[in-house]
């Protein structure tokens, strides 16, 4: 049995019913027999198996016949599963690891999905299911991802990134399809990193937008934002030239230049003036740039990485200057090479 038949016959769990989560559920369902799709209530799983929609993340994005929604996780891992997608924000990941680890056989391929870190520890994603769970083959996904372009069909790519080889090729043959490209990367720390780090300067793009600057500005933010996520990952042992991949460069620019992305919606309100609280409530879901960025600059400070543009967004986030001043403030910089 050649790998790709062995992938199309399995059974794959995928865990978090978000927007990201239910696009990569109906990817990986052109891919294999069976995909259960783990949401938070009953409520959740009867509406997206009656209607075969998710209605409060992606209403337009017609499920395949062959996923479940399913709310209990005993169900979801009945009879074992070859693999997990884990789609769950880097806020909940500790505790919900631990939870489910009874559940795992060990033999899983498990890939993750989650663009942000524990905060206080700066672990990783990949660290954290390590500690907690059983399962020694982990990956990640990460690139220029907006789950709502992908649903409608739009020419997209990502980055599958592993140090098992039978990790990044069951993440290819799961994903992969004529209108979603996968790369194989290795650099697991740079990918995580770059997924993680691009959030910040994305909540800084929406923030320009928000006082009408052009594309001068965007420019000069990305650049130089890019610069200091290189300077930030090298110190934490990632390759600098994974930054320059879909999964470090290749999502910076689709996060800083989309109002689709969460985190560019958050840098625009809250430059517009309105609160960190009302931003979140209204948005619904979870934007990981907000509890990335204080974590971040307070270890950059303290190793004296220069991160500026960081330490902007954490003056916005935490409400201690206007994003006028914030931006007077970087102009006013001694000047770099």
């Amino acid at each position: 049995m050649t790998q790709k038949d062995f992938w199309l016959n399995s059974k794959v769990a995928v865990i978090g019913g978000g927007s990201f989560g239910t696009v990569l559920a109906d990817l990986v369902a052109r891919n294999c027999r069976e995909v259960r799709l783990y949401v938070r209530s009953e409520e959740q799983a009867r509406q997206i198996n009656a209607t075969r929609s998710n209605a409060d993340y992606l209403p337009m994005l017609e499920l395949k016949p062959n996923i479940a929604a399913m709310s209990d996780l005993e169900r979801v891992f009945d009879g074992g599963v070859s693999a997990v997608i884990w789609a769950l924000p880097s806020s909940v990941c500790r505790a919900q690891a631990r939870r489910m680890a009874p559940l795992f056989k060990g033999d899983e391929v498990l890939l993750h999905a989650t663009k942000g870190i524990e905060q206080g520890t700066l672990k990783r994603i990949s660290e954290i299911l390590r500690e907690e769970l059983p399962c020694p083959r982990i990956g990640v996904i990460s690139g220029p991802n907006l789950a709502e372009e992908i649903a409608r069909g739009d020419p997209a790519a990502t980055v599958v990134a592993s140090v098992f080889d039978e990790v990044v090729g069951a993440g290819e043959a799961l994903l992969a399809n004529d209108r979603f490209r996968i790369y194989r990367v290795n650099d697991v720390i740079g990918v995580e990193w770059a997924g993680t780090l691009k959030n910040i300067l994305a909540i800084a793009s929406g923030a320009l937008d928000a006082l009408q600057y052009g594309w001068n500005a965007r420019a000069m933010l990305i650049t130089r934002g890019l610069a200091e996520i290189v300077r930030f990952g090298a110190a934490m042992g990632a390759e600098k030239e994974t930054f320059l991949s879909l999964a470090g460069v290749g999502d910076l620019l689709a996060t800083c230049s989309s109002p689709l992305s969460r985190n560019y919606r958050v840098g625009f309100r809250l430059a517009k003036g309105e609160t960190l609280e009302k931003v979140l409530a209204d948005l619904g879901t979870t934007a990981e740039g907000v509890g990335t960025v204080k974590s971040v600059w307070d270890f950059a400070s303290r190793r004296g990485i220069a991160m500026p543009i960081t330490e902007a967004v954490d003056l916005l986030i935490e409400n201690k200057a206007t994003m006028a001043e914030i931006v007077q403030r970087l102009m006013s910089r001694p000047g770099q090479s």
